[in-house]
């Protein structure tokens, strides 16, 4: 059974705080002594000792980035990332969050684009997650800094000077607006290459508060966040959110850990989680029924919860809801998301206050429309490869999300599938989300992806890719029939693979499965 906190109002003035301006209210409203944050180390940190940490780090940033504007961070989920983040803030400085998972190429490209000349990281996380290769690559571009390193340059001036800062912050820190750049992000690249999305300061505040207004959060509460701070729902729903709205976090550094979390959700009491489908059906197999009894709810983003992973927490962990969201990096990036009192499988819930919402027509698909939001929590604009000194503003503030959704009577939101994934087949438009979830009905336990190859005769072919090593046509057509779907959306195609390729943020790698489809296509 959850228990409710209390929604908080959405407000004029949420649409005016810097970033640093609502961390130093937070402290105010919580208290000063409030333990507020800890990761693995286990040394949690109170508003103060967070505040005095963030001031702390500042002073070494800036003493070895000079003048510089954006300076990208590629950190794990933990403290040091958390402190780095604000630490920026505190200095008026842009953080720029580097996804490591993302391949060197990317890499690259995400560095040139941002026009950041310093990326600070730390040893001891390169060595654990194997990124020596991508270092070396990235020191013929950028310069590294290592936090291990400039930590052992902290003096006890540094020290006073902090303590004193944390003391009266508003003093100390850099003045910003909340129309000031609050980070940028890439886009995950699950459908080509990333693009850099502009946040300011009031998206992702407005982002937190209109979450806060949404679902009733406890301050009592514990927010458990494994998931990467290059990711939005890791940066604004892991970390930003907790610290404004009075919530301990716990910190971890990677999602892929399924045998690890779930001891560690019941050491640290989580009462929330954040996560996407395909780690928490992991979590669900590895742990049992004592590592979640302390959650309240899971909020799951990023991917379409499937039914196998609803019937777990049903069935295994007492009807643990698992609140399936939708949001998009460019909406900071909560869109939409489920109620823990009205949690509707088969939506994502329903929009955020203060958020608008408008669909249009598209050629060829007969439900739904396509998604347009507008609202405080919108990006700033993109990243423009050409100048990167200048922001393309969505038009008029409207953002095409690119998603065919609809909405039911009482308004929440059904994901159709993303406008690129459609495929036209003998003149029908067929998404192919629908198919994977035919798959899905049929091999409940395993993973599916569907892509369209190009066809002489059809216009385009499916292909589904499926890590069920004895998947075969049949069982999908017999299934089609018997439940009235269009034998027309049967994949004729099936490859098998050991594992169906995800993203750093636990979503379908759909570039690596349309070149591997076009290959064994191309071979055929």
């Amino acid at each position: 059974m959850t228990r409710s906190g209390t929604k908080r109002d959405f407000t004029a003035k949420d649409l005016h705080q810097s970033l640093f301006e609502a961390l130093v209210e937070a402290r105010s409203v919580y208290g000063g002594k409030k333990l507020i944050i800890e990761d693995q180390e286990r040394k949690p940190l109170s508003y103060d000792m967070f505040l005095a940490g963030t001031f702390a780090i500042s002073r070494l940033l800036k003493r070895h980035t000079g003048d510089e504007q954006r300076i990208g961070l590629m950190l794990p989920t933990s403290l040091g990332g958390a402190l780095s983040f604000w630490g920026l803030h505190a200095i008026g400085r842009v953080p720029v969050m580097i996804n490591f998972t993302a391949g060197q190429a990317n890499v690259r490209a995400a560095a040139q684009v941002s026009r950041i000349r310093t990326v600070v990281t730390a040893r001891r996380f390169v060595a654990s997650a194997k990124l020596e290769d991508l270092v070396e690559a990235m020191s013929a571009y950028v310069r590294i800094i290592y936090l291990d390193d400039i930590r052992k340059e902290l003096s006890a001036a540094d020290k006073a000077w902090a303590f004193l800062a944390s003391k009266l912050p508003l003093v100390f820190a850099k003045k910003t607006t909340a129309e000031d750049i609050g980070v940028i992000l890439f886009t995950s690249g699950s459908f080509g290459t990333p693009r850099g999305v502009v946040l300011s300061q009031r998206n992702l505040v407005a982002n937190t508060r209109q979450i806060q207004a949404h679902i009733a959060l406890d301050p009592d509460w514990i927010a458990f966040n494994p998931m990467p701070i290059f990711h939005s729902l890791g940066l604004t729903g892991g970390v930003v959110l907790p610290l404004l709205a009075g919530l301990r976090s716990f910190q971890y550094p990677s999602p892929l850990h399924v045998k690890q979390i779930p001891g560690l959700l019941r050491e640290s009491q989580a009462s929330l989680l954040f996560s996407t489908d395909t780690f928490v059906n992991q979590y669900a197999r590895q742990g049992d029924p004592e590592d979640f009894k302390s959650l309240q709810f899971v909020v799951c983003g990023a991917e379409k919860v499937r039914e196998e992973t609803h019937t777990l927490f049903k069935t295994q962990f007492g009807g643990l809801p698992i609140l399936e969201g939708y949001g998009v990096t460019e909406c900071s990036p909560v869109v939409a998301v489920n109620f823990p009192h009205d949690n509707r499988y088969g939506t994502v819930g329903k929009p955020l206050p203060g958020l608008e919402t408008r669909l249009e027509a598209v050629d060829g698909i007969k439900e739904g429309g396509r998604l347009y939001v507008k609202g405080p929590n919108v990006m700033a604009g993109y990243l423009n490869p050409e100048s990167p000194d200048v922001i393309d503003a969505p038009g008029d503030g409207w953002h095409d999300t690119g998603d065919i959704v609809a909405f039911d009577a009482d308004g929440f939101i059904k994901i159709l599938g993303r406008a690129k994934r459609f495929a036209k087949i003998a003149g029908e438009m067929v998404s192919l989300t629908a198919v994977e979830r035919i798959a899905e009905e049929v091999w409940p336990d395993n993973r599916h992806a569907v892509v369209a190859v190009s066809d002489d005769k059809k216009g385009e072919r499916l292909v589904l890719i499926t890590d069920r090593g004895d998947a075969d046509v049949a069982r999908l057509t017999n299934w089609a029939k018997e439940h009235g779907a269009p034998v027309l959306a049967i994949p004729k195609k099936i490859l098998t693979v050991p594992a169906v390729p995800v993203l750093g943020s636990g979503k379908t790698d759909y570039v690596a499965l349309q070149k591997l489809a076009e290959v064994e296509m191309r071979a055929a």
